[in-house]
């Protein structure tokens, strides 16, 4: 595929304030949801399954990992899923010896947290080598200013998403 097949008109372009004129297959919602499902289904599940592991299984033990040890409410929200998913995904990473569960602290019994165990520490490192060759084979379609023009266009929609979040908690 060459940039030309690519060249459509964007409904974004020319974006009145009250979006009138924006079809909801042209929401970002929409959009980005589909790409995420790709994602998804065609770049993680490939070498996740590879490991035996699903989707869900290998974000929770690659964060686990990077941190060594997360409590709970951090895992969730790094995680950005539901509570529930993550709760039921740590059980079963933990009957597989791959992530120990634990009071998060002394004071804090009620409260868990995940510390990678050395059997999870080895699948991740397999893993991981072949998680970022994916990402980035997906990555490099796109050439290095497409490239870093989406990631200041995520980073900056995030940034303003989590403002937004923030004004919402407060009232």
């Amino acid at each position: 595929m060459n940039d030309s097949e690519h060249d459509t008109i964007c409904p974004w372009s020319d974006l009145p304030r009250d979006g009138a004129e924006l079809e909801v297959h042209d929401f970002i919602t929409t959009q980005l949801s589909a790409l995420m499902s790709l994602l998804r289904r065609k770049v993680t599940l490939s070498y996740a399954n590879e490991f035996d592991l699903s989707v869900s299984e290998w974000r929770v033990l690659s964060l686990i990992a990077h941190a060594n040890t997360l409590p709970f409410g951090e895992l969730v929200a790094q995680s950005t899923s539901d509570k529930a998913l993550v709760s039921r995904t740590i059980r079963l990473l933990e009957q597989r010896d791959l992530i120990q569960i634990h009071p998060e602290s002394e004071h804090a019994k009620k409260k868990i947290a995940c510390t990678i165990r050395p059997n999870g520490q080895v699948l991740h490192d397999k893993v991981i080598v072949i998680a970022r060759k994916k990402q980035a084979d997906v990555l490099r379609v796109l050439s290095e200013k497409e490239r870093v023009s989406l990631y200041r266009a995520v980073t900056k929609l995030r940034s303003y998403l989590e403002e937004f979040e923030d004004d919402d908690s407060e009232s």
